[in-house]
């Protein structure tokens, strides 16, 4: 308990810029898995932020949702453009 006593009364003692600092840190940490989703370009993205917001509050789930978001399955689209053309034989 006086962790979190000594943690608000760090905040309360804060300037603007280092609240503004802190929220923008502390967001991204949260939102880590559906960033990494979007940039993996993942099937799920939408699954995947949408449970991101009550994941952040336990521990487990969010990693659980981390792995996830790295290891799914990339979309249709960006499968079908990964495929290569066949090599057609030139005859000589």
């Amino acid at each position: 308990m006086d962790t979190i006593n000594a943690f608000i009364a760090e905040l309360q003692q804060m300037n603007t810029l280092g609240l503004v600092g802190f929220g923008l840190v502390f967001l991204a940490v949260w939102f880590l898995p559906s960033v990494l989703a979007a940039i993996f370009n993942r099937q799920h993205l939408g699954k995947i932020a949408l449970l991101n917001i009550p994941a952040g509050m336990s521990w487990i789930a969010w990693f659980a949702l981390l792995a996830w978001a790295v290891t799914g399955k990339l979309s249709h689209k960006l499968a079908a453009k990964a495929k290569l053309a066949p090599v057609s034989k030139v005859e000589s």
